[in-house]
């Protein structure tokens, strides 16, 4: 089958501190469903593989092939990839609540994006987000301050980049 993805953006993708596999995976499958290029994953998320290059059960149970479509690479370090794809013109888009976030809504992303997504429980930290170029906030009108990762993570992807 023939890859769908007709769009000349180039979006990465950079998941740190993600604590559940099955966050990861689902996050893989969204990822591929909207032709992300490249994930990256940081800190202590889990990636695909074990340290013997088994396959993770609950990645792939979630991911349903998609970790195997999409090139991967795990960084210890954050900050790395952060300052080499700024250096190639990517335009650094955090999803976060914070005072500085703007309504993912309004934001037309450019051709070349790198996605930050953090950790279930304390989001991104300080430090990747005076990285960011832009933070964008999905807005919650219940009572329920914020969405699982993963949710967030497909809710701003297309809406973002499925245009």
């Amino acid at each position: 089958m023939e890859k769908k993805n007709t769009t000349k953006r180039d979006t990465c993708v950079l998941l740190h501190d993600i604590r559940s596999a099955h966050n990861v995976g689902a996050m893989f499958r969204t990822a591929d469903a909207i032709g992300v290029s490249h994930i990256f994953l940081s800190g202590f998320t889990p990636t695909p593989r074990d340290r013997f290059q088994r396959p993770v059960k609950e990645i792939a149970k979630t991911a349903l092939g998609a970790e195997l479509t999409i090139p991967w690479e795990y960084l210890k370090d954050p900050m790395e990839i952060i300052t080499k794809l700024k250096t190639e013109g990517f335009v650094v888009v955090g999803i976060e609540q914070d005072k500085r976030a703007v309504d993912y809504k309004t934001y037309a992303p450019s051709e070349k994006t790198l996605l930050l997504v953090g950790s279930e429980v304390e989001g991104l930290s300080e430090e990747l987000r005076e990285k960011c170029d832009v933070l964008l906030e999905i807005p919650m009108r219940g009572e329920k301050e914020s969405l699982n990762v993963s949710v967030a993570f497909g809710v701003a992807l297309f809406h973002l980049f499925d245009r």
